[in-house]
């Protein structure tokens, strides 16, 4: 009993000595503490082995840290089963849903994450403001606002944007202002009381209207379905078609989302890197540090000077020197040399020149700050391998004949080597076999060649590698719930109630009749069964994608196998190739998204409740929103999505999306991919997706504490997804900037890097959207065309042939390339 009273007069209090009344001492074991030692210690690591965010080199077992600062733990036994220290200490339970929480005492009431530490406060006011006529107000507006503006504008070039961060920014002084100017007075509606300023605008006030932004800032991925048809098929889509399309579309990924709280919300271990940047901001926007410390400046003034820098350095490398942008520095040296500019070169080359000082062109594929850097590392070194090592093999060789064409650009080519005009082969909206036979094969570039082979890999590479990993965790969280995870959020979040799953099952249960009535009012040739399939596939990717983007902060594009599966499912009809892909892709990225709204409200404590409904209500706006306002425009906009358009309204990522369906729909890829075709090589893409996540798996397990537990297979492929059209100098300034933020200094400033990174990159994205909004307003859309500086700082890195898309070799002297005849 010495040592027991001993272990109670010690300065903290464990979970096994609040339940020290069901437990008597036991003999000491047969076996010697050590070896119970080192079993304790390689369950540990095997548990934690699939969280890279979790440094198993700083963080132990409960029972070593009670060894080694209080001296030997007692093992103990209940009255009807022996168990060890470390299985007493439910808290830190690994064999429990709730594996991979808090695993040391001195985050008993912290998380184990340091970037958690740095973003996210660990308390709570359950009598803060948030369900007001505030934030309902602003929530309303600005989704309209942003969703309205960004719809107009996407069917221009050039374009701006209007992103969560500029709502997040506005939203302030907005919600400060009603704080100001709204009555006091209380009203008592059915015993219900309320006010119209119920006091201080709120952090969850503010939470709650930038996650209505976030919502719908990028519109309706229908609302590419109904142009395409309308303005490229030359089809009538009424209103009534083109609203239940758009509401059936988004709202189910709604739906999937929240049933995935309990794989991808709640779990301590899914990290969301992006809602830590949006939970640092509001923080650091709503808490008044305003002490130093020791020389450091507050965060608020820090994201302040940060942002007028970024603000006014965006307008040298944006406007008045884009060579700085457009850095290939090489290709001025030598500007019409085709081998140099094809690998130096960033509009039509590889971008071997490394570097840009545009913080839009580093961040083109995300915050380099944001996403961890053992994930960088996957992305880089395949782009090193993928678009450094084996695309200039291939094009230099002139394999698929592809030495004819740029090495790199996100269009496809015709055998003259022109841009493939997908119009030519499809009458009235179905394929032409005689107009494709008249007119040209389908050639890619190397690039988008190797981009399509990339997205075959890591379509399997994600379930294999989710099976071998996480297969065991998703089952238990099958059977867990809120109140079985023990991290200081979660369990904070107790004190409000959770959403039922039959909310979502029943929101979702109406989308999808909504999207069936929506494909039965137009003949869009996608039969019923085919759109189910599609939410199946969209189902079953939800979790792993989920997963995958919480801890790496990476997305996984599934949009060419999507469309690969309706080409062979619906072979010859382009439109339900479109809606085939719209339901099955927008489904899980929806939910997705909506899965880390959701991280970002359970960081910020916001009740759940209330994040279902702002979530609907702002999905449901936006939909019926933009759909009218793009039909407005279609019928009132002169010439609208054609290239001589007057105010620029040319639809260019609408362009795209009607090409890509006469591609994958018409032509299809059985003329594509099948054995025999021209591309039919990439289909090895798909076994060394399947087979490349197994032999790194077991090496992480037999050597736990290597690089090989870093080694991410699904990410290694899927980083590579926005290339074409990025360049190497998109991917290698992105990996230099996060090596200097998230290894060197996160290993010699790390205090530093707690207190400022995150708020350090929300700084530099809100600079260089505002000073992109004043560009394009004061000198891009004046009537006279606009307003440039011509002179060499903005001319050189055009005048190459790299801008102009050069191709190693020349066209023969028939004046085409190819095969002479095609099926």
């Amino acid at each position: 009993m010495e040592a027991y009273k001993l272990e109670e007069g010690t300065h903290y209090t464990t979970a096994a000595e609040r339940v020290s009344s069901s437990l008597r001492i036991r003999p000491a074991p047969d076996v010697p503490q050590d070896i119970i030692d080192d079993e304790i210690q390689a369950k540990f690591i095997q548990d934690h082995l699939n969280d890279p965010n979790f440094d198993l080199r700083k963080n132990y077992p409960p029972s070593f840290v009670s060894d080694s600062e209080h001296g030997p733990t007692p093992p103990y036994e209940h009255e009807s089963k022996k168990i060890d220290f470390s299985d007493a200490d439910s808290h830190y339970s690994t064999s429990r849903a709730e594996s991979r929480v808090s695993t040391a005492i001195e985050f008993d009431d912290e998380s184990p994450y340091p970037e958690v530490r740095a973003a996210v406060s660990s308390i709570d006011d359950v009598t803060m403001p948030v369900n007001t006529f505030r934030m309902w107000f602003l929530g309303i507006l600005l989704s309209l606002f942003t969703s309205g503006f960004n719809q107009i504008f996407s069917m221009r070039y050039p374009s701006v944007y209007i992103t969560g961060i500029v709502a997040q920014l506005v939203s302030l002084p907005m919600g400060r202002g009603l704080a100001v100017i709204l009555p006091t007075k209380v009203f008592n509606t059915f015993g219900y009381k309320w006010s119209f300023n119920p006091g201080p605008f709120t952090i969850k006030e503010h939470v709650c209207i930038t996650v209505m932004a976030n919502v719908v800032w990028g519109g309706a991925y229908s609302t590419e379905v109904v142009l395409s048809q309308r303005v490229f098929y030359g089809q009538t889509t009424p209103m009534s078609y083109q609203i239940l399309l758009a509401l059936g579309s988004q709202i189910i990924g709604f739906s999937l989302g929240g049933l995935l709280r309990q794989f991808v919300v709640w779990p301590s271990s899914m990290i969301w890197p992006g809602a830590l940047v949006n939970s640092a901001l509001f923080n650091t926007l709503h808490k008044n540090y305003g002490k130093r410390d020791r020389g450091h400046i507050t965060r608020e003034r820090f994201f302040v000077i940060a942002m007028l820098c970024s603000f006014v350095w965006y307008w040298i490398p944006g406007y008045l020197f884009t060579a700085l942008s457009m850095f290939n520095w090489v290709c001025w040296i030598v500007p019409n040399n085709v081998v140099v500019n094809a690998l130096f070169g960033t509009n039509t080359g590889l971008g071997m020149s490394m570097i840009s000082f545009d913080w839009s062109m580093i961040a083109f594929i995300g915050s380099p700050l944001v996403t961890p850097w053992w994930s960088q590392m996957n992305t880089g070194v395949a782009f090193v391998i993928m678009f450094w090592f084996i695309a200039p093999i291939l094009y230099f060789t002139n394999v698929w004949n592809s030495a004819f064409f740029p090495i790199s650009a996100p269009v496809t080519f015709d055998n003259t080597g022109s841009p493939y005009q997908a119009i030519q082969i499809v009458t009235d909206g179905v394929f032409d076999l005689a107009k494709y036979q008249a007119y040209s094969p389908v050639f890619l570039t190397t690039t988008l060649a190797l981009a399509y082979g990339i997205a075959f890999a890591a379509f399997p590479a994600v379930f294999v590698h989710t099976f071998l990993w996480f297969r065991k965790d998703i089952m238990r969280r099958f059977r867990s719930s809120l109140k079985d995870e023990r991290d200081v959020h979660s369990r904070l979040m107790l004190a409000y109630p959770e959403v039922p799953a039959w909310w979502y099952g029943l929101v979702g249960i109406i989308a999808f009749a909504f999207f069936c009535a929506a494909i039965e009012i137009v003949p869009t040739q996608l039969p019923i069964w085919a759109a189910v399939i599609g939410i199946l596939i969209s189902a079953i990717l939800a979790i792993p994608l989920a997963m995958l983007q919480a801890i790496t902060n990476q997305q996984v594009p599934t949009q060419v196998m999507h469309e690969l599966i309706a080409g062979y499912m619906l072979p010859g009809r382009p439109i339900a190739n479109i809606i085939f892909k719209t339901i099955a892709f927008i489904t899980s990225n929806q939910a997705v998204n909506f899965a880390g709204d959701l991280k970002l409200g359970h960081y910020m404590k916001i009740p759940p409740r209330i994040m279902f409904l702002i979530q609907v209500v702002a999905s449901i706006i936006a939909c019926i929103w933009v759909t009218l306002i793009q039909d407005w425009m279609l019928n009132n906009v002169e010439d609208i999505c054609t290239p001589d358009q007057k105010q620029g309204f040319r639809c260019p990522g609408s362009t795209t999306f009607y090409n890509a369906s006469v591609i994958w729909g018409a032509v299809g890829p059985r003329r594509l991919f099948s054995p025999g075709s021209t591309y039919s090589g990439l289909l090895w893409f798909f076994p060394v997706g399947i087979l490349a996540p197994i032999p790194f798996y077991f090496l992480a397990r037999r050597f736990p504490l290597s690089f090989y537990r870093y080694v991410n297979i699904p990410v290694f492929f899927a980083g590579l997804a926005a290339m074409p059209p990025a360049s190497g100098i998109n991917y290698a300034s992105w990996v230099l900037a996060g090596f200097i933020f998230n290894y060197v200094i996160r290993r010699l400033r790390f205090r530093w890097w707690m207190r400022y990174n995150y708020i350090l990159s929300a700084a530099l994205d809100a600079g260089a959207v505002f000073a992109m909004m004043v560009l394009f307003f004061a000198f891009g859309l004046p009537k006279t065309g606009g307003i440039e500086l011509n002179w060499w700082g903005n001319t050189v890195w055009q005048n190459t042939a790299d801008a102009n898309g050069i191709p190693f070799k020349a066209m023969p002297e028939s004046g085409f390339v190819g095969p002479a005849t095609w099926s």
